[in-house]
């Protein structure tokens, strides 16, 4: 389908999906290790989860990259969907060990009701994304955030936050103190997930346009023939007329300008690699997809889990394992020192002189892998120590909230992409954001122990 309204009607099943989905599936990992003899590996528990959910997004961006360039885009929705319900079919099969800790449990005094949730937080989440949507620009003539979708965007996070801030001030003593210490991580959560969520596009961008993506001569016939591969000619064709950062140039129209020239990709290749492909202009040049790159991130994923798993059971073993939050801030500083890795693949290729080798993106997204298994699946695991039994889930779509303000961020941030001519100062403004947010945690972090302390966790 290729209607609009059908598009906006399928991100729409996907959000309702995501939001039964998502929240309910990690409260249940929670209850899972709510037993006594289980309740010291509940990390773990998170860490071997999120790299169950790694498995998947590895092998999904493979399967995508063949299925569309194979088939076309329809069967590649196709494949999704199958996926999805072969997921079912197996969490089905699988029920039976998760029934206890599926159980419902009783109405309490006090209990969110989803009219409620509908009315005070829904609805008016809707009216003020509305208002964002038209007032900035119909009273000021100019859009506040950069862009009206982002100005819609904030304005209906205002309701849901209210909302997040009035189950603090309501809480009765014995609840406050958690809820204010989870309120805490899913502000400081907000600033990782605006630098991760850069891996589908500044870091996309960076892997298009300034990576060296050329394939072995011996690899190029075998990746070929399963379409994981792109085929670009050196010769000259109609193309778009791209500035000296490789942003599209418009007329006054908003029309692309295009010429006659090579392909972007052959703007800033190695001077060898040119003159070699002067004398043979007949020759085609075989890339790898962009989406395996977005694979390198779940790899990591996969391949350092055990070993952090390992680490932690091993200082636990010596009972100097660090506290959730304590590694929580520990996973945001060494996700900051990604930046600086692409700080120095910037210096690297003479701020996009010459592309660089694919090998600092590997390393930038092994950096923040460390830092994300410190942190995404640390921030699951306290939510499911400390939220009340009652709002579990609730607080778990906090967390996700943060996740989603954060990702927005990122996009805001990138969008500033082509402000910086020289990209090291783009890559140096998330270091020192990540560092900023460092700081805020650590400066929280004597009361969060404290506060897992009280709960005995």
């Amino acid at each position: 389908f290729k209607d609009l309204p059908l598009f906006y009607t399928s991100l729409g099943l996907i959000i309702v999906g995501n939001g039964f989905f998502k929240p309910t599936i990690s409260t249940l990992l929670g209850n899972l290790y709510s037993e006594p003899e289980y309740k010291d590996k509940k990390d773990t528990g998170y860490n071997i989860f999120y790299m169950g959910i790694n498995i998947g997004a590895f092998v999904c961006n493979i399967i995508a990259a063949f299925m569309r360039n194979k088939f076309g885009w329809g069967e590649a929705f196709i494949t999704a969907g199958i996926g999805m319900f072969l997921g079912l079919i197996i969490f089905s099969f699988g029920l039976k060990h998760v029934k206890k800790a599926s159980e419902m449990k009783p109405a309490e005094k006090g209990d969110t009701k989803i009219s409620d949730v509908l009315v005070k937080v829904f609805l008016p989440a809707i009216i003020a994304g509305a208002i964002g949507w038209v007032v900035p620009t119909l009273v000021l003539g100019k859009t506040i955030f950069g862009s009206t979708n982002t100005d819609a965007f904030i304005f209906a996070c205002i309701p849901v936050i209210y909302f997040y801030a009035s189950l603090y001030f309501k809480a009765n003593s014995d609840e406050k103190r958690p809820i204010g210490a989870l309120l805490s991580i899913f502000l400081v959560s907000m600033f990782f997930w605006a630098i991760f969520k850069q891996n589908g596009t500044a870091l996309t961008r960076w892997a298009n346009y300034y990576t060296d993506r050329s394939v072995p001569a011996s690899f190029e016939k075998p990746l070929e023939n399963i379409y994981m591969v792109d085929g670009k000619d050196f010769k000259d064709k109609e193309v778009s007329v791209y500035d000296n950062q490789y942003q599209t140039q418009k007329d006054a129209d908003g029309k692309t300008l295009k010429t006659i020239g090579k392909d972007i990709y052959f703007r800033n290749i190695a001077p060898e690699k040119k003159a070699e492909l002067e004398k043979n202009p007949d020759q085609k040049v075989y890339l790898y997809n962009t989406e395996l790159f977005q694979s390198i991130n779940p790899f990591w994923v996969i391949a350092l889990t055990p070993v952090v798993v390992a680490f932690w059971a091993f200082l636990r073993k010596r009972k100097k394992e660090p506290t959730t939050p304590t590694k929580i801030m520990i996973g945001l500083f060494i996700t900051s020192l990604s930046c600086l890795v692409m700080v120095f693949a910037v210096f690297a290729g003479g701020n996009g002189a010459v592309k660089v080798s694919p090998l600092w993106l590997v390393a930038s997204y092994g950096v923040i892998t460390i830092g994300e298994l410190c942190l995404s699946p640390m921030g699951l695991s306290i939510v499911s120590k400390l939220s009340p039994t009652r709002i579990t889930a609730l607080m778990m779509g906090g967390f996700f909230l943060a996740n989603s303000v954060g990702n927005k961020l990122s996009g805001i941030l990138a969008s500033t992409w082509y402000n910086y001519e020289n990209k090291e100062y783009y890559f140096l403004v998330n270091f020192g954001l990540l560092i900023f947010a460092t700081i805020l945690g650590l400066s929280m972090l004597k009361r969060l122990n404290a506060v897992m302390k009280e709960k005995g966790v």
